[in-house]
């Protein structure tokens, strides 16, 4: 190898060295830390994700809920209409002066 093969030979070690590495380096640590923040991130998205299936845990009982009230309805019915029935009769009381 002649003097020049030599030059270029460590010019280009001494780039790679002062240059590529420190480079590298940089780019490596700020991927590092991107990522440590992914990851704390993702670990305050578990803890809200456990957070809310924990309070909508309830949801699934709501169907009881509509089914109970719904079972109600011809119940309710009933009872307005003979609460209906006693106003009527209590307004035909109070017409007469409280006597029947």
């Amino acid at each position: 190898m002649t003097v020049l093969d030599y030059t270029l030979w460590i010019a280009t070690l001494v780039i790679v060295a002062l240059v590529i590495v420190p480079v590298a380096i940089h780019y490596l640590q700020r991927a590092l830390k991107a990522a440590r923040a992914i990851e704390h991130n993702l670990a305050d998205m578990l803890t809200a994700g456990v957070a809310i299936a924990d309070h909508t845990g309830a949801v699934p009982a709501l169907d009881d809920t509509i089914s109970a009230a719904v079972a109600m309805k011809p119940v309710t019915v009933s009872i307005e209409a003979k609460t209906g029935l006693v106003a009527t009769l209590l307004a035909g009381r109070a017409a007469h002066g409280g006597r029947p």
